[in-house]
């Protein structure tokens, strides 16, 4: 499985200022751990941002999301979807191929 977690910012990017470099260090120890395959800003980048996560269930999606410096510090909130890969372009297919059917 795959899960896409969309970050949300629940007040301005500004204010969500001082919580980066703890949520930087979120994205790199997840990262590190081989749970996201993809992280980055949203452009507009006020919007929030996206990652691509995989290894783990829903609920520990769930979880992950949960344990984000910015959902802590109540300045940010996730949207969850969770896919099951049918198909991917050639150069992702070996990537993919642990989390697929």
């Amino acid at each position: 499985m795959l899960h896409l977690l969309r970050l949300e910012y629940t007040v301005s990017e500004e204010a969500a200022e001082p919580h980066v470099k703890e949520h930087v260090a979120f994205l790199d120890r997840h990262h590190a751990a081989g749970t996201f395959l993809v992280s980055g800003q949203t452009v507009p980048s006020e919007q929030g941002g996206l990652i691509i996560a995989a290894g783990v269930d829903r609920a520990g999606a769930e979880e992950i999301a949960a344990g984000d410096p910015f959902v802590r510090a109540g300045v940010g909130r996730y949207t969850i979807t969770t896919i099951v890969p049918g198909r991917a372009h050639p150069a992702l297919a070996e990537l993919l191929a642990p989390f697929g059917p």
